[in-house]
């Protein structure tokens, strides 16, 4: 068959599974695929959107894949191209989203010659995706890898007789009977309910779930929950629940980023299920686990009975509130209180993005709450910060007055992201960059305060970056910020705004010690 048909033919089947859109990163040994792409996009079946870097492109596609909840493919062409999808792929897997990799491979009988562009692409993703599109259930990446020659001569098909399928993830009929009695079962120590990660339209099924359980809660920024819940909240979670653990912890959605579930791991006699789109436990130690969507496994528990009791853990909430408060105007300019400062703006946006550990658990301990920030993701899956503005800027693609926000080190490690910036909406996007001289997250790790001073320096990896020059490289409008009472809102304007925040280090170490 010529890699005409074979184009042809195999992208009739991905647009017909319910891939409508593509990542491109054009090479010599796809260019076939690319023109059938092209003549889809022109006939209207298809959305295309373009990079040059494959890495970012996989992250740009599984961002897209996030917000619209169908698959997006990312087509490159052979050899080291193919391995640079390997994180969007792992990330994709422990997210349970359907990206699908694309890849154009030279013919089998140049595997393990050598030749140029000649690596093993079959099985290189292992079990992070499968590879039969016959048998994809769509709650993880799909590899499709294409055996093609260079040079191809065009066809005449007619492109809008390919007709785009439905797509839906199956998670089946959810099996509770199991959770159900757990929760059920009485406990002196009583139970609290972990939220991470949330679809949006989850959230206002598990908003009336913990409403009517009526159980402690320790609510992510990303469930979309944190200030519907607040009378709800633990403050200052991982403190307290570390001092007076709770019998039982219940999750929903993805795994928290707070200190107190990793904590779980020495704490086996804290009973813990998780209900989440991956089916993993998300901890190291025996625990339950129930795949599904909370959209269906909610309602089928039934109506929970109310804890009543609250425990201990509510106790002082407002005192240890109010301090929060206070550390907060005492020191503005730490990183906690931009944080707080930037909440109030980003909030006012059509979505915020939280771009690694550190601002996702500033945003949770001192955002603020006057104003719900429902629309607000973060790539949990793997817990890492490789493609975070690409996710960014795919799962935001159509949507003005977005916001981002990065550790200067996040935005390293992702620059090539920055080339979509002409192909998304821009009005009113910011970028912010906590540049607080890389790496600071692991100054809050108390095992590693012991360190030798050149340790310290490999950990916290700083990298001085004019992020000035970095804006006006990709055409984004720069501001700089050292003092709160400075800043007075960016964006909304038609080009994208790149917002340095520098945190003062010295009114940081005193909220530290407030």
């Amino acid at each position: 068959m010529s890699s005409w048909q074979k184009a042809v033919d195999g992208l009739r089947d991905l647009v017909r599974a319910g891939v409508g859109e593509f990542v491109v990163c054009g090479g010599a040994r796809n260019a076939v695929l690319l023109e059938v792409l092209a003549k889809l996009e022109a006939a209207g079946k298809i959305k295309v959107w373009s990079h040059f870097e494959e890495r970012s492109a996989g992250f740009f596609a599984l961002g897209r894949s996030m917000v619209t909840g169908k698959p997006c493919g990312v087509v490159v062409t052979s050899g080291t191209a193919v391995a640079e999808l390997l994180p969007a792929v792992v990330e994709a897997y422990y997210q349970a989203r359907p990206l699908v990799l694309l890849t154009a491979d030279r013919p089998e009988h140049f595997r393990g010659s050598g030749a140029p562009q000649a690596i093993q692409q079959v099985g290189i993703f292992s079990g992070y995706a499968g590879s039969d599109l016959a048998a994809w259930d769509g709650k993880g990446p799909l590899h499709v890898n294409m055996e093609l020659e260079e040079e191809f001569v065009l066809g005449g098909e007619n492109f809008g007789d390919f007709t785009l399928g439905e797509f839906a993830v199956d998670f089946g009929r959810p099996q509770v009977a199991e959770l159900a009695r757990w929760l059920r079962e009485p406990s002196l120590r009583g139970l609290v309910v972990m939220i991470g990660d949330l679809e949006l339209d989850e959230q206002e099924e598990v908003f009336h779930f913990c409403e009517s359980l009526g159980a402690p809660v320790v609510a992510e920024a990303s469930s979309g929950l944190r200030e519907a819940l607040q009378h709800l909240v633990v403050v200052d979670a991982d403190r307290v629940l570390k001092e007076n653990p709770p019998a039982k912890v219940l999750r929903l959605g993805g795994v928290p980023s707070g200190r107190f579930w990793r904590d779980l791991e020495d704490l086996p006699k804290v009973s813990v299920w998780s209900v989440c789109r991956n089916g993993l436990r998300g901890l190291g130690r025996d625990a339950g686990v129930l795949q599904g969507t909370l959209l269906r496994v909610l309602p089928a528990l039934g109506e929970p009975e109310e804890m009543g009791d609250l425990g201990e853990w509510l106790e002082g909430v407002e005192g240890r509130g109010q301090r929060i408060e206070e550390a907060l105007e005492a020191f503005p300019d730490s990183e906690a209180g931009w944080m707080r400062m930037l909440s109030v703006y980003a909030a006012m946006g059509s979505s915020v993005y939280l771009g690694n550990s550190l601002p996702i658990r500033e945003w949770n301990a001192y955002a603020q709450w006057q104003r719900p920030a429902r629309n607000i993701r973060v790539n949990r899956g793997a817990n890492g910060i490789d493609g975070q503005i690409s996710t960014w800027l795919g799962a935001s693609a159509g949507e003005a007055d977005a916001w981002g926000i990065f550790g200067d080190l996040t935005v390293l490690y992702d620059l090539a992201g920055l080339k979509m910036l002409g192909q998304v909406e821009a009005r009113g996007r910011v970028l912010v960059v906590i540049n607080n001289g890389g790496g600071k997250i692991f100054d809050k790790v108390p095992r590693l305060h012991g360190m030798s001073v050149a340790t310290k320096a490999w950990m916290c990896a700083e990298s001085p970056v004019d992020f000035e020059a970095l804006a006006k490289g990709f055409g984004m409008d720069y501001v700089r910020v050292t003092r709160t009472d400075d800043f007075d809102g960016a964006g909304n304007g038609e080009r994208a705004v790149l917002l340095e925040v520098v945190p003062d280090e010295g009114q940081g170490r005193e909220f530290e010690g407030f």
